[in-house]
């Protein structure tokens, strides 16, 4: 059998199929990350776009359809300077302390818009170290502030639980159920950057800095070296098998076993046989033979 008909009919059909779905798993893990990469693009500039317009009224904002993420609004807030309030753990420039988060009742617009009752207002970042807080009291007073909208997803199933008033992470349900808040409140959370409180330094306005993390170029990359790799490992493999096979052929010729035939038939075959007739012929014991035979031939002359 020829090399190359052992090679045909020992094709690495398990190996190719494994490679093939490897390689389509990988690409299409590629060309995902592309994807996501041109999303968080699309969103970056968004919010960049938001972030740039002129402040709007709160309310003529959500009643608006358009996207409000990142999009900074005007409200008026009755009471928000003395209003209650719950605690969110948090940290900022490396500082822990926590962020004072209020309920802001929303005038509702003419022409029958449907807008959410409460929106929750993250009145700013007070440090650890402060042990004071604004006072708590009921007022009509309103207190206008600037803030910036963004989306609130609902917390992960990781979360710790709040402690009474107490929050390690921002849940904007269970923050109203505590602030005794039954009307609907908004998804969204407003994030003051004018403080409700001026009079108190303490209280730092400020809206955190969007996490918008971009690896999915790196990610999309790494996929598609992988692919690149393992098709390079696949014709690795392929190519070596012959060279393989070829050299099991060249190792079992010389086999003990392969040369122990090899010599059985050498035995076996006509020519080992005459040369063992030349060999009898001119042993000793043939030659005594013969001389033997001769004198008995010179005895019977005579």
């Amino acid at each position: 059998m020829t090399t190359e008909t052992t090679t045909r009919r020992g094709f690495p059909w398990v190996l190719t199929v494994v490679c093939a779905v490897l390689l389509a798993v990988l690409l299409a893990l590629g060309v995902w990350q592309v994807q996501r990469l041109q999303w968080k693009i699309g969103l970056m500039d968004a919010a960049d776009a938001a972030a740039a317009l002129p402040p709007a009224p709160l309310e003529a904002v959500l009643a608006s359809g358009q996207s409000i993420q990142f999009r900074r609004v005007i409200v008026d807030c009755p009471g928000l300077s003395t209003a209650a309030f719950v605690e969110l753990q948090s940290i900022q420039d490396g500082e822990p302390g926590v962020r004072l988060i209020s309920a802001c009742p929303l005038v509702k617009l003419q022409g029958g818009v449907d807008l959410p009752d409460v929106v929750l207002v993250d009145r700013g970042f007070v440090s650890a170290e402060v042990s004071a807080r604004p006072p708590v009291a009921l007022s009509g007073t309103m207190t206008r502030i600037e803030g910036m909208l963004r989306d609130t997803p609902p917390p992960g199933p990781m979360a710790v639980a709040a402690e009474g008033n107490h929050f390690y992470a921002r849940d904007n349900a269970a923050m109203a159920r505590a602030l005794n808040v039954t009307n609907r409140v908004a998804p969204q959370t407003l994030y003051a950057v004018t403080s409700s409180n001026p009079e108190w330094s303490a209280l730092q306005a400020a809206a955190p800095p969007a996490a918008f993390s971009n690896n999915h170029l790196g990610y999309a990359l790494t996929w598609f070296g992988l692919a690149i790799a393992l098709v390079g490992f696949y014709i690795a493999m392929v190519r070596r098998r012959p060279q393989a096979a070829s050299l099991r052929e060249r190792g079992d010729r010389d086999s003990p076993q392969a040369a122990s035939l090899r010599e059985r038939g050498d035995r076996d075959s006509p020519q080992a046989a005459s040369l063992r007739e030349r060999g009898d012929r001119d042993s000793p014991q043939a030659a005594s033979l013969r001389e033997r035979g001769d004198r008995a031939k010179k005895k019977d002359q005579s």
